[in-house]
Order: C-alpha cells, then sequence, then structure tokens
C-alpha cells in the first residue's frame, strides 16, 4: 500500500472511528502527524491548475515547511491556512477537521464553487475565516452558529442565498469584522445580530435584504461599530434618532435602498463620521444642520432623493477636508452661496437636476482642487465664469440651464486636463472658440441647442481622443472641416439642425470609430461618398432632409454592423444598396427623394444614364442676315431649306437617343421580372378593392406581405377566412383563423384583430407592424404581413402545427404521452432564447407582456414560438393600468408591478411570466389553483419546498425520469426570475447562458473518496 493510499484509509478510519489494528501497527498511527493527514487529504479535493500546493507532501512528518501554511513554533501545529488568489477550485473537503488549533482559514479570491456543506466542523478555535470572491451558492452553512471564538467572518463576493439564519449570531462574542456582502441573500437581517456587541465592521451591501433595520432603533444599538453598510437592498422604513449613540462611527453607507422620512437630525453628533452615503432613497425634508459639525466628513452624497428647501448658506462651512460633495437629482431651490469656494478640500460638486437658480458665483475659482463640477438640469442664468476655465477641471457640466454669453476660450492648464464639456441647451451665443482644439484629452464635447451662429471651426479635427462630438441645432453654418476625422477615435457625431452647406467630406471614412452619423436637417449637397463604407463600425446613419443628389453608393450594403438608415428627402435616385440593411429599410427612410427605386414608394424610378444628344437648330446661324423662324414658311426659302437641313441632324440626335432609350428599357424589363409577384398583388388588391365596392362588402383594403413570393388566393375575399370553421385560437387581442396561402398548400395563421383601442391610421400600423416583421428568430412565430381597412385589421403569421403549449401541458387528451423532460427543457430554452432576441437586439425592447403557455406555439418537432409577441405596439394606448386591465385572462403569469403605480413597467416583466412558464412545465400545474376551500399559488408552493428541502416533490409526477441534476437548478432559476424585486431578475441574456450551463455542466471530478 502507497503512503497515500494509507493516508486516505487512515483518514476514513478516523471519520467512521473504526480501529485498524489489523492492517497496520498502533505505533505508526500514534507517529503521524494529523496536520499533514489532513491538509493532504485536503489538498487531494482541489484542483490546482499553476501546482502553487506542489511543496505539500504526504512523505513530510510536519507541513510547517510549506506553503502557505503558518505553525505555532513552539508546538508544531498549524495555526493558519492561507491560500489566497492561487486558482484553486474544487471543494472544502473535510480533511481541515483535522486541524484542531486552526487559527485562520482563507481561501479568497480563487473559483470555489458549489455549496459548503454544513456537515463540515472547523476548530472551535478558529478567529478568522475568510471565504470571499469565489462562487460558492446555496444556504449559508449552519456550523458557522457554532463558532463562538470567530472575530472575522467574510463570506462576500459569492452566490451564497436564501435568508441568513436567524440563530446564526447568537454566539457572536467575539465577532469585530462581518461581511456577507454580493450574495444573494434576502429576508430580514437576523435579529440576533444585535448580541454582537463587540462588531466594529458590518458590510450587508448588494443583496436583497428587507425590512427596517432601524424598528426601535435596532442597529444604532451597536454601539462599536465603526463601518456600517448596508448599501443597495431592500430595506425599508425611517433612520430616527439614535445615531449619535454610535460615537465612533466613521463610514456609514445606505444608499440605494428604500429608507423614507427624515435624514437623522442627530447625524452630526457623530464627530469621527468621515463617509455618509444617503443616495437612491426616498428621504424628505431638508438638509440636518447638524451636518456641518462634522469635522472630518470627505464624502457625502445625498443625491436622487425627495430632499426639498433652499440649498443652506452653511453648506461651505462643512468640513474642510470634505472631498466629495453629491446633492443632485433632488428639489432644492434657491442660489448657490458664495461660500462653496471655502471648502479648500472639494474634488467632486454635483449639484445637478435640482431647481437652483441664480448665477454661478465666481467664488468657486478658489476651490482649487475641483476636478468635476455637474450643475446641469437647473435654472443658473448669466454667463459663464471665466475663472472656472483657468483650473485644471477633468469634467464641467453646465448643461440644461439658462446661461447665456459667449464659452470662454479657456487656458493651458484646462487643455492639459479637461475630459467631457457639455454646455448644451442653454443660451450661449458666438464662435466656438478655436482654443477648443488644444484639449489634449477631451473625450466628450457637447455644445447642442445653442444659438452660436458659428462656423465649425477646423481646429475640431485637432482632437486626438474624442469620442463624442454633439453640435446639434448650435445655428452653424458653413461646410463641414476635411479634417474633423483627423483623430480616428470619434465614435459618435452629430451635427443635425444646423444651416452646413456643401459636400459631405470624402476624409468622413477616415472614422473609422464611428458609430453614429447624423448629419440630417441641414443643406449638404453633391452625393453620399463612397467613403462611408469604410466604417465599419457605424450602427446608424441619419441624412434626412439635405440637398444630396445622386445614387446611393451599391457598397454600402458592405456595412454589416449598420442597424439603421434614413434619407427620405434628399434628392437622391437609382437602386437601393441590394445587401445589408437597405432591402429592409421601410418607406419613412425613403420618401422625399427624386427617384429611388423601391417597390416602397410611388412614383418615378430614375437611373443615372448618358444624357442624349441635344443640337441647337439655331448653332450655324443665318447668313443671309436677322433670321426669324416663325415667318419665314415657303417651301422654297432659304430658311425652310435651313430647317430641313437641321432636322436631319435632330432626327439622327434622336436615333441615337433612341438607342440608348432601349438599352434603358431592356434593363428595365429586367427589373420587372424581378417585381412581377408585387405587381401581382397590387394586381389582386385593385382586383380585390373593385370587387368589394361593388358587392357591398369590405371597404376599400390595404394587403401588405413581406416575403414578396407568396401569392395569397384568399385575397379577393378575406372576410370568407372568418368563420367558426378555420378558428384555431382566441387570446387577449383577438380571434385566430387557419388559412390555405395560394396553389402550394401552404398553411398560415390570421389574427383578426379587437378593435378596441387598435391604431386606426394605416400609415402608423404599417410601421409599427414593419417593427414587428423584422423581428425573425427560430423561436419566434414569423410576422408575414397584414391587411387593412378601418373595420378590419389581420396579421398573417406562420402557422405551428402542433398548437400551444397549453395544449400540450394542460389540456392533454387522455392515452396522449406527456412532455419529456427533454422537451420541456428544449421548450424553455427555446423561449428564453426568442425573448432575449425581443429584448436585446431591438433598442428600445420588444416587450411581450404576456408570456404563458397558450402564448408558445410548437413547430413539428416541438421547438418553441413565441406568438403576439409586442402587440401592445398596436395599441392607442398602453400603458401598464391599460395592460393590467387586459391581461385580467393572464391571472398568474403578470408581474406585481404592473399593478404598481410607481414603478416602471419594462422586460423584467416578461422575465417574471418567463418564471411562471418554467414552474408551469417543471410541476405540470397551472400558476393558481383553486381548492375548495383554499387556493394555491404556485410560486409560492415550489418556494416553500425548496426551502424544506423537499423541491423534488413538486416535479410532476407524469415524467417517469428526470435528471435531478438539471430539475434543481431550473427550479431555483425560476424562483429568481419570479422575485418580487423587477432589479432581483436576472435579464433574458443571462437566464439562456444559465440554462445553457445547466444543459453541459462542466464535467464533474472524480470524487476523492
Amino acid at each position: 500500500m502507497t503512503r497515500m493510499g494509507f493516508l486516505h484509509l487512515l483518514f476514513f478510519s478516523w471519520i467512521s472511528v473504526v480501529s485498524l489494528s489489523g492492517c497496520i501497527g498502533s505505533d505508526q498511527i500514534v507517529q503521524l502527524n494529523d496536520d499533514v493527514l489532513g491538509l493532504i487529504v485536503f489538498k487531494s479535493g482541489l484542483h490546482d491548475p499553476s501546482s502553487h500546493l506542489h511543496s505539500w507532501s504526504e512523505d513530510d512528518d510536519s507541513p510547517c515547511s510549506w506553503d502557505f501554511i503558518d505553525c505555532n513554533p513552539r508546538t508544531g501545529r498549524v495555526t493558519a491556512v492561507s491560500l489566497n488568489g492561487l486558482g484553486l477550485s474544487g471543494k472544502i473537503g473535510r480533511g481541515l477537521e483535522k486541524l484542531q488549533y486552526l487559527k485562520v482559514l482563507s481561501l479568497s479570491h480563487n473559483n470555489f464553487s458549489g455549496t459548503i456543506s454544513p456537515e463540515l466542523t472547523l476548530s472551535s478555535s478558529l478567529e478568522r475565516l475568510n471565504f470571499s470572491h469565489n462562487s460558492f451558492s446555496g444556504l449559508i452553512p449552519t456550523f458557522l452558529t457554532n463558532m463562538s471564538s470567530i472575530k472575522f467572518l467574510d463570506l462576500s463576493e459569492n452566490s451564497l442565498s436564501g435568508p441568513v439564519p436567524d440563530n446564526m449570531f447568537g454566539n457572536c462574542f467575539s465577532l469585530r469584522f462581518l461581511s456577507l456582502s454580493g450574495n444573494l441573500l434576502e429576508g430580514p437581517i437576523p435579529s440576533t445580530l444585535l448580541k454582537c456587541t463587540t462588531l466594529n465592521s458590518l458590510n450587508l451591501s448588494n443583496n436583497h435584504f428587507s425590512g427596517d433595520p432601524f424598528f426601535n432603533k435596532g442597529l444604532w444599538s451597536l454601539m462599536r461599530i465603526r463601518t456600517l453598510d448596508l448599501s443597495h437592498n431592500a430595506l425599508s422604513g425611517n433612520a430616527p434618532l439614535g445615531i449619535s449613540a454610535i460615537h465612533n462611527l466613521k463610514n456609514l453607507q445606505l444608499q440605494g435602498n428604500h429608507f423614507s422620512g427624515s435624514l437623522p437630525a442627530d447625524i452630526g453628533l457623530c464627530p469621527h463620521l468621515s463617509r455618509l452615503d444617503f443616495s437612491d432613497n426616498g428621504f424628505t425634508g431638508s438638509l440636518p444642520e447638524s451636518l456641518h459639525r462634522l469635522n472630518s466628513l470627505t464624502f457625502f452624497s445625498v443625491s436622487k432623493n425627495k430632499l426639498s428647501g433652499d440649498l443652506p448658506q452653511w453648506i461651505g462651512n462643512m468640513s474642510s477636508s470634505l472631498e466629495f460633495l453629491d446633492l443632485s437629482s433632488n428639489g432644492l431651490t434657491g442660489a448657490l452661496p458664495s461660500s462653496l469656494g471655502d471648502l479648500k478640500s472639494l474634488n467632486y460638486l454635483s449639484l445637478s437636476k435640482n431647481r437652483l437658480g441664480g448665477s454661478i458665483p465666481m467664488s468657486l475659482v478658489y476651490s482649487t482642487k475641483l476636478s468635476v463640477i455637474r450643475l446641469g438640469g437647473n435654472a443658473f442664468n448669466g454667463s459663464i465664469p471665466e475663472g472656472l476655465f483657468d483650473m485644471g477641471l477633468e469634467e464641467l457640466d453646465f448643461s440644461g440651464n439658462e446661461l447665456s454669453g459667449s464659452i470662454p476660450p479657456g487656458s493651458s492648464k484646462l487643455f492639459e486636463s479637461l475630459q467631457k464639456l457639455d454646455l448644451s441647451r442653454n443660451n450661449l451665443r458666438g464662435d466656438i472658440p478655436a482654443e477648443m482644439g488644444l484639449f489634449s484629452k477631451l473625450t466628450y464635447l457637447n455644445l447642442s441647442w445653442n444659438n452660436l451662429q458659428s462656423r465649425m471651426p477646423p481646429e475640431l479635427g485637432y482632437f486626438q481622443t474624442l469620442k463624442v462630438l454633439d453640435l446639434r441645432n448650435c445655428a452653424l453654418y458653413g461646410s463641414i472641416p476635411g479634417d474633423i476625422c483627423e483623430s480616428s477615435s470619434l465614435e459618435i457625431l452629430q451635427l443635425d439642425g444646423n444651416s452646413l452647406t456643401g459636400p459631405i467630406p470624402e476624409d468622413i471614412g477616415n472614422c473609422s470609430s464611428l458609430n453614429l452619423l447624423s448629419l440630417s436637417y441641414n443643406n449638404l449637397t453633391g452625393s453620399i461618398p463612397e467613403s462611408i463604407s469604410k466604417l465599419s463600425k457605424l450602427k446608424i446613419m441619419n441624412l434626412e432632409f439635405n440637398q444630396l443628389s445622386g445614387e446611393i453608393p451599391l457598397v454600402l450594403g458592405k456595412l454589416e454592423n449598420l442597424l439603421a438608415v434614413n434619407i427620405s428627402y434628399n434628392r437622391l435616385i437609382g437602386r437601393l444598396p441590394v445587401e445589408g440593411i437597405f432591402p429592409n429599410l421601410d418607406q419613412s427612410a425613403l420618401q422625399g427623394n427624386l427617384g429611388i427605386c423601391s417597390p416602397l414608394l410611388k412614383g418615378p424610378c430614375k437611373m443615372n444614364v448618358p444624357k442624349p444628344l441635344v443640337l441647337n437648330p439655331y448653332v450655324y446661324g443665318n447668313q443671309n442676315g436677322d433670321h426669324n423662324p416663325g415667318n419665314d414658311t415657303s417651301i422654297n426659302s432659304p430658311n425652310f431649306r435651313h430647317h430641313r437641313f437641321l432636322s436631319v441632324s435632330a432626327v439622327v440626335a434622336i436615333s441615337a437617343a433612341a438607342v440608348i432609350a432601349v438599352g434603358v428599357m431592356v434593363v428595365s424589363l429586367l427589373n420587372v421580372s424581378a417585381r412581377r409577384r408585387l405587381a401581382f398583388i397590387d394586381n389582386a388588391l385593385e382586383s380585390m378593392c373593385s370587387s368589394s365596392s361593388r358587392s357591398g362588402l369590405l371597404p376599400t383594403g390595404k394587403l401588405v406581405l413581406f416575403d414578396s413570393q407568396t401569392s395569397p388566393d384568399w385575397v379577393t375575399s378575406p372576410e370568407s377566412l372568418l368563420n367558426k370553421a378555420g378558428e384555431i385560437g382566441e387570446g387577449v387581442f383577438g380571434t385566430v383563423y387557419k388559412a390555405s396561402l395560394g396553389g402550394e398548400g401552404r398553411m398560415v395563421a390570421v389574427k383578426k384583430l379587437v378593435r378596441s383601442n387598435i391604431i386606426q391610421y394605416p400609415e402608423d400600423f404599417d410601421r409599427e407592424v414593419r417593427i414587428l416583421g423584422k423581428a425573425r428568430h427560430p423561436n419566434l412565430i414569423a410576422l408575414k404581413g397584414y391587411y387593412w381597412t378601418h373595420q378590419l385589421q389581420l396579421l398573417v403569421s406562420d402557422y405551428a402545427p402542433n398548437g400551444s403549449l397549453q395544449t400540450k401541458l394542460h389540456e392533454r387528451p387522455p392515452g396522449t404521452p406527456p412532455l419529456s423532460w427533454s422537451n420541456r427543457f428544449k421548450i424553455i430554452l427555446g423561449t428564453a432564447k426568442g425573448l432575449a432576441h425581443l429584448h436585446h437586439t431591438f433598442h428600445p425592447p420588444i416587450i411581450h407582456y404576456d408570456i404563458k403557455p397558450s402564448n408558445i406555439l410548437l413547430d413539428e418537432h416541438l421547438n418553441p414560438k413565441i406568438s403576439d409577441f409586442g402587440l401592445t405596439r398596436l395599441l392607442i394606448k398602453h400603458d401598464k393600468h391599460i395592460m393590467s386591465s387586459r391581461f385580467q385572462s393572464a391571472l398568474g403569469y403578470v408581474a406585481p408591478e404592473l399593478a404598481c403605480q410607481s414603478l416602471r413597467v419594462n422586460e423584467k416583466c416578461d422575465i417574471y411570466g418567463f418564471g411562471v412558464l418554467i414552474l408551469e412545465l417543471v410541476t405540470g400545474r397551472r400558476p393558481i389553483e383553486y381548492g375548495e376551500d383554499n387556493v394555491v399559488i404556485l410560486g409560492d408552493h415550489v418556494r416553500n419546498l425548496l426551502e424544506q428541502g423537499n423541491a423534488l416533490e413538486c416535479v410532476d409526477s407524469s415524467m417517469n425520469q428526470y435528471p435531478e441534476e438539471e430539475v434543481l437548478p431550473v427550479l431555483k432559476l425560476a424562483m429568481v426570475c419570479t422575485s418580487q424585486i423587477p432589479s432581483s431578475r436576472p435579464s433574458m441574456a443571462e437566464v439562456v447562458q444559465i440554462l445553457q450551463v445547466i444543459k453541459t455542466p462542466i464535467p464533474q471530478r472524480m470524487e476523492a473518496f
């Protein structure tokens, strides 16, 4: 037997307390070092890709010489194991239980994952435990409740979830430091935490804790606390008086919660406070006057609250060491006190988005350490103090005020430091200073919505780091400088709404980083430069309302990242590029030109062709003196002979032109053949219109099919489809019928929309339906077209032969086999991919609002296809209250925020419905089930079973086989998706990633034992 095998065997004997006297001698056991045994067994469960633990050898009699190990020099027993940042993974094995004298165990910044075994029992003398910055999941291990000697406990930046056991801190008599931040913990903060009277630092930030931590003073009773961080949770309630009892408090962070009421009036009685952050809450009232007593304060933020009243004059008398002051996004009024200049250490000042007025005090220049000034979104007037442009500022934001006068030229100090300048939406006038080209670090320049009445200075091309240049609606005139792209860093160029003339510079192709090019509403002339095709990163190009002419360069179709183009209202002619986004442009992006060739546009299609030869009949003059062709008509007159000679020449010219015209006609005929199917549809429409008017049926209608290769045979009588025989379903937005398309026998679904609240203008209806028609994905029902009249609106889409998930799951006929787990998982993953496409491909995202089994259709292979997506776009009004009333039929699927006026409805609503859909697929039950004397809410039922460790009891019993390693994490994912807090739900892109990991997990490493 090898020594390694012997050690494993010995470890098993220690665990089971079974004698090994029959295998080895007792003398051998006595001579072995327990610490060597425990550490070698612990190492065997680890993956050490960089061999950091190569010095750990089972042949050694003592581990005290091993790397990352500390021993007591007197006893030779291990006291500390510090394996921080070594890239280790694996599991925390029970070999550590052999280290009976261990005081420090630190495994931070590694790749450990999975749950921490509740059976693990560490040394009772352990004082410092650090598992931070790993990927541990599951509940907080129960063994921590019995560790009375622990002084430092850090479990931060993992994925621990569930509530913290209320008895966890029953024996925390020695605890000095506790951090559970950056996890998924929820529920109230345990009341036993108040027993940790020796606690100096408490960090519970970035979790989902809820409740009132200050009820009956609560955490204010921890009088030895120095750092208290509860930020970014869901905590609520008031922060009442009593904070002054924490005499040693230095750092208090409550930002990102739901606290309300007034700020504690006695906050100024904590003399050692250096950092105070109350931002992003619901605090009301005015700033406590005691704040100016905090002589050690360096950081103070109350941004994004509901504070009101005048900005206090004592604000400039706050701590002389104050470096960061943020009062933005409140309702503060009044003027800026000149005493602000007395804050000599101030580095960051933000008072934006308040109701402040008056002039900007010159005294700000005395705060010589200022690097960021944000005063945007107020009502400041007067001119910009020139002294501010002589400081070493990094960011200056005066946007959205009433400032007037000119832009100061700046100084060498500012040239070397300024990175962001936003003076937009003011009343500034005068030239753009040429000195702006000297800003060596400027990345963002926004002067839009002013009245500068200036030329664009060529010096703007000197910027080497500029990423955003926004000069919209500045009354600029002249031409666009040719060297505006001298630097290749520019990502956004917006010059809309000016009076710029001349051509678009050919050098625009040098802007290799450009994402957005917007030059609309100017007087630009000439052609669109072919060099734009070099802009491989370009996503948006707006050139509408100019005087651009000629043909659109076909090479622009090579721009693969281009998502939006508008070239309307110019003088463009000719064909569109056949590649890229151009074939999918709608009418609004093309209209108002001289002759662009597109089936979407009515009117002439003009091509650039050589002009026919035109001869001037008077080019040879009159050799007999003055000539008046209108008076001399005698057949024998010289004038007649002269006319006859010129007519022959004209005939020759006309003949040449005719030859050219024939060539053009040949090309046109080729185009006609390509458009024949569109012509068929147009003729069918005319036939339908005349037929309808003669027969007294539907008024003139409009059929639009996005796929021009289809030829419907029902176009002459769409009303014939609307009968009970063809009806296959009914939903919130209308009734669905099945129809055969053309002679191919291809089946389509036709939805008759309900008339109530549907858009009644054909242009608006067309625009919105075309947007939905562009949503093409394997897991979406493709929208093929529509039929429109004032009285009838139909949507044509693909037909799913296997019906809806609702039928397969809840309305399964007797004898029909249930869905297998593999098919259920395929439906879950496919639905997630379809929703992710809607949420992350479109801007703004397309939100479904009504995710439920009846809107998940199945093709012949049981692949899911989402239907009815984005139909809320067709409503005249679709605010959340209307949507809530429309979806009463979807009870159980509707996210709770749809009934809450204070929350913004977004894609998180779909994620909630998707979570309920997962629960239905796993359990086979409906989201709400009514019994004789009770109501079962599926989400609550599953959550209770998960908390009790009996999750498999809720799995659909009709599934005979299913992999527990997939079902359990899918259930937990559903719980996260159905969180009551929208921000706690993952994005659909994250959901897809999680499901893919669940389906193809990392191969499990062989167990050590």
